[in-house]
């Protein structure tokens, strides 16, 4: 066992003295309990400290990671630039939990974070903990946009890379709870603000981690949280790890909320999977929606293939399904991940003995031999969305006034090189930006007027390409 433990912690400048200068002590609860848990820190011995902060470097698409090497910081913004914190990174475990978002195409790594300073929500939970123990390294994680599974798979690889590199790891969350808790307070109220932390010391203090995607993007931003994804990414990497979870203290005398939860990790327990328990309801949500007959069977051929190498087995009932079987036209496949397009490949005409056979070799081709991306691998399928286009029969068209952005495909002739692009897709709002995407796909340039364009209407099942 490798993670010891995690802590969810805030991080208020004021809480340190020179910042403070005397305020501090209208949080004396949480400077307490603070202290507790710097102290139970130091009695585990951890070798490395992650720290997962908001005020990292941030991206909307991207987690950055800090890089190996020696980091400092001081709290010169607050009027403390004497306080400083020193420490260097673990290199090791930086690597491994990169490793694990190049394995999962998930993007997550070292690149694009010029800060090389710590920022105030990484250093103030090394503030307390320096106090009391020093014989360790950072790995020092910030946080994206992205969903919330995402940030929990992110904890899920840093726990994986503490168990493949043997450290013996505590994982610490910093991050304030509502902004919004008072109206004479620095960001104001709103109902939402003590609504969520209610509800987020409930689940936090009894370590329901399952319960942080419940929370809506909607009522986080209108609470003003700081620290959610922070905490989800806590809860990823204590996955499958039975805790003992206490609610230390919770305070707000200034408009913001501060909390202190601490998770001692006491062996395994298989029933806190908690991601895995999400997508285990949505594939049951999605059963009981009535996924449609096109989409199900591009599902069931790319899961099955990836999982066996081998095309699933069709019952009779299947068979007997004359819109799948009885007849023939181009299909295209497009597969998506967490909103963006992750595979997509069709033919604009048949050229299988039916619209099913069509639809199993252009799923599998989708994940496997679009060249933009990489193979889709076996630990996406749970992530993956499908869109089946069926088309129809292309016609010619002399002007641009006969197509239509929102109604028509659009192809795009010149001599050998034919390009397609579907319709209604997001971003392409003019037929001139369709055409010329067309263009570009099939390596025709797009100040060249000598082309033969075609119009096609297509039937779309499953979720928007």
């Amino acid at each position: 066992m490798s993670i010891l433990a995690g802590f969810m912690v805030p991080h208020p400048p004021l809480i340190i003295p020179e910042v403070g200068k005397g305020e501090e002590k209208k949080i004396r609860k949480t400077i307490q309990c603070y202290r507790r848990v710097a102290e139970e820190v130091a009695r585990l011995k951890p070798e490395t400290i992650v720290v997962i902060s908001p005020h990292n470097v941030m991206y909307e698409d991207y987690f950055h990671i800090r890089p190996g090497g020696y980091v400092s910081g001081d709290f010169g913004q607050f009027g403390a630039k004497r306080v400083q914190i020193q420490c260097t990174c673990d290199t090791e475990f930086v690597r491994e939990t990169c490793y694990e978002g190049e394995r999962q195409n998930i993007p997550w790594g070292t690149k694009g974070g010029k800060e090389k300073t710590l920022d105030h929500g990484t250093m103030i939970p090394l503030y307390f903990i320096n106090d009391c123990y020093g014989d360790y390294k950072l790995v020092s994680v910030g946080l994206s946009g992205m969903s919330l599974p995402l940030h929990y798979r992110l904890g899920q690889a840093l726990k994986s890379a503490s168990e493949r590199t043997g450290r013996r790891t505590v994982v610490i969350a910093s991050g304030d709870l509502s902004h919004h808790l008072k109206e004479e307070g620095p960001y104001g109220y709103t109902k939402e603000g003590p609504a969520y932390d209610e509800r987020i010391m409930d689940v936090m203090g009894r370590g329901a981690f399952g319960e942080l995607f419940d929370f809506s993007d909607e009522f986080c931003a209108k609470a003003g949280e700081c620290g959610h994804r922070a905490f989800t990414i806590l809860a990823g990497a204590l996955d499958g790890l039975s805790v003992v979870a206490s609610r230390l203290s919770y305070e707000a005398p200034f408009g913001v909320g501060y909390g202190i939860c601490s998770y001692l990790v006491d062996g395994d327990n298989t029933s806190r999977h908690f991601l895995q328990s999400l997508q285990e309801r949505e594939r049951e949500e999605k059963r009981r929606q009535g996924e449609d007959d096109y989409v199900t069977l591009a599902r069931l051929t790319l899961e099955t293939y990836l999982r066996t190498g081998k095309l699933p087995e069709l019952t009779e009932e299947w068979k007997e399904k004359e819109y799948l079987f009885g007849r023939k036209a181009g299909v295209f496949v497009s597969l998506s991940k967490h909103g963006r397009l992750r595979g997509c490949i069709g033919t604009i005409l048949p050229t299988r003995e039916n619209v099913a056979l069509e639809i199993m070799e252009n799923a599998i081709n989708a994940a496997l031999q679009d060249t933009r991306f990489e193979p889709v691998t076996e630990d996406e399928l749970p992530y993956l969305g499908y869109s089946v286009d069926i088309l129809e029969m292309p016609e010619k068209v002399v002007s641009l006034r006969e197509l239509d952005v929102r109604k028509y495909g659009v192809i795009v002739t010149k001599g050998r090189k034919r390009g397609l692009l579907l319709p209604d897709l997001d971003g392409v709002d003019t037929v001139e930006d369709q055409i010329a995407i067309a263009k570009q796909k099939a390596g025709i340039r797009v100040s060249d007027r000598d082309v033969v364009l075609e119009r096609f209407k297509v039937t779309r099942y499953g979720e928007k390409s």
